[in-house]
């Protein structure tokens, strides 16, 4: 299957997750690791005050080249993708890419190895997923999409 891991940089466990599912014979897009040699997209890559603009400068470095080019790995890696695993704590980002890809008839599962506030609107997706011990148990029986 391929899985398309949303999450948020500041995730200690996406790469454990992204390692997991790969074990498991998935082919998995880590947003880390998109290709061969690129450690993915960093607002810092356009400007490293970047936590300081305004609405207008923000506007303007969503049209940046390089915005475009990690959204255009980030966006392509989704419609390639099978099913959406969306580990927790995440943001806005992976609830987007999450939302998006359920909507486009995908699977979704969300994973959640710690206690968080509950979320409501998470019914919308597939399975809330506990454990590593659960996570491994789902994805050793699904198969291609």
């Amino acid at each position: 299957m391929k899985i398309y891991v949303a999450s948020s940089w500041r995730n200690p466990f996406q790469p454990s997750v992204v390692t997991e599912l790969r074990e498991l014979g998935h082919e998995v897009y880590d947003f880390r690791n998109p290709t061969e040699g690129n450690s993915g997209f960093a607002w810092s890559d356009i400007d490293e005050n970047w936590e300081q603009w305004t609405t207008d400068e923000y506007k303007q470095a969503l049209i940046h080249p390089i915005a475009e080019k990690g959204f255009k790995h980030d966006f392509d890696a989704m419609k390639w993708a099978d099913c959406c695993v969306m580990v927790l704590p995440c943001g806005r980002s992976a609830n987007t890419e999450a939302g998006w890809m359920k909507g486009a008839g995908k699977k979704v599962y969300v994973f959640q190895p710690i206690e968080q506030e509950p979320e409501l609107m998470y019914k919308i997706y597939d399975e809330v997923i506990g454990s590593v011990v659960e996570l491994r148990e789902i994805f050793k029986t699904l198969v291609d999409a």
